[in-house]
């Protein structure tokens, strides 16, 4: 999905957000959150660049400014973006970091669960290991 905005001064911004879907595992308002914190995470949006209007984010995913509204208030909360009234939406200045924060933790949680799992289908710790190790390298090729 490419959204493109055209500023004052002309200059083009993408928000590139992957396909929002009613049939994905995740609500509508969660995938768009995790496609803007992917975008600005891997430093796609810089600082202070201005999103979309909730419209016409809403238009341009075919969902409802609800979802959309719904999407940026948790954004804001967790301080990837602000909004300036009248001006609109932007990513906070420290949104990068915080977006990296938040799925640092996230993918920590899973880690802890995945060896949760292991330990409890009986696997030992080197073996935990060496699986681990065996993903990882996968990655890499």
């Amino acid at each position: 999905m490419v959204y493109t905005q055209y500023t004052e001064k002309m200059i083009v911004i993408k928000l590139m957000l992957p396909p929002i879907s009613p049939a994905a595992p995740k609500p509508l308002y969660e995938q768009i959150i995790d496609g803007i914190k992917r975008e600005v995470g891997a430093e796609h949006l810089p600082a202070h660049t201005p999103l979309p209007s909730f419209r016409a984010l809403a238009e341009e995913l075919l969902v409802s400014l609800i979802t959309v509204k719904r999407a940026y208030e948790e954004l804001e909360r967790d301080g990837i973006i602000y909004r300036k009234q009248g001006l609109g939406t932007f990513v906070s200045e420290n949104g990068a970091a915080r977006s990296r924060e938040i799925k640092h933790r996230h993918a920590e949680q899973l880690l802890r669960q995945a060896l949760r799992e292991g330990v409890e289908a009986g696997l030992r710790p080197n073996e935990l290991l060496r699986m681990t190790k065996d993903i990882l390298s996968e990655k890499e090729e």
